[in-house]
């Protein structure tokens, strides 16, 4: 069963930018909700609850359920606006969900078992090529979060779509190709040893500068002198 987090807002009645500013002059974030084949809802948020979900990450693929004046509506939420300035949020746009109608989502992935992970143990780095995969899913079947294990990877391995645990019933947006996630990295300081063992043995290296001449000695002034008669 799908887990939900409940967020509360109230109906707003004017659209568009003078009931936006409207909306924020008394300390609400304006937001809408749209899709389902339905019109779209007018709504209005406490800014601590939207920096709150924010905060807490993984945003675009979490539940909510808005509630509205004793009304629930489930939903993701799909983009927040914030000021130029102030970071503050100015505008959320939440997409309404319906049953048995696939949705577009971000899945965070987490990987695991990086303390027995023979490549790093050896000094590569995990270089991280997606933080999230984007998937096709039912609503009542959103996973929290995809799985990578590194137990048995090492360096130059990598982590493919096909790797991650908590797929089922998903399907990528990238079709075309079993694509790379993540991959061990060599350490810097075997790359440069890698590099400096391919050079071929009896290749000069970079001449020396020439030295430079020295500046000749300024001669010094004759001293004394006869008197002219």
């Amino acid at each position: 069963m799908a887990n939900f987090t409940t967020i509360e807002a109230e109906p707003r009645a004017r659209a568009g930018t003078g009931g936006a500013r409207e909306t924020r002059r008394r300390g609400k974030v304006p937001a809408v909700i749209y899709g389902a084949k339905q019109e779209s809802a007018l709504l209005a948020l406490d800014p601590r609850t939207v920096l709150r979900e924010i905060q807490r990450g993984g945003w675009q693929s979490r539940l909510y359920e808005l509630r509205t004046d004793g009304a629930t509506t489930r939903a993701l939420m799909r983009e927040v606006q914030f000021h130029p300035v102030t970071d503050s949020p100015q505008h959320v746009d939440f997409q309404r969900l319906a049953p048995g109608q696939p949705v577009r989502v971000a899945v965070p992935v987490h990987f695991e078992n990086e303390g027995i992970s023979p490549g790093l143990k050896r000094g590569g780095v995990l270089n991280v090529i997606r933080h999230s995969v984007e998937v096709f899913v039912d609503p009542d079947n959103i996973p929290e979060r995809f799985e990578a294990d590194l137990s048995t990877l090492n360096i130059n391995d990598n982590v493919r779509w096909h790797d991650l645990a908590h797929t089922e019933g998903t399907r990528p947006a990238i079709a075309d190709r079993d694509f790379v996630v993540a991959t061990i990295a060599p350490p810097t300081k075997l790359t440069e040893a890698a590099a400096e063992a391919a050079v071929p043995a009896g290749v000069p290296g970079p001449a020396p500068a020439p030295a430079k001449a020295a500046a000749p000695a300024k001669a010094a002034p004759a001293k004394g002198g006869g008197k002219k008669g």
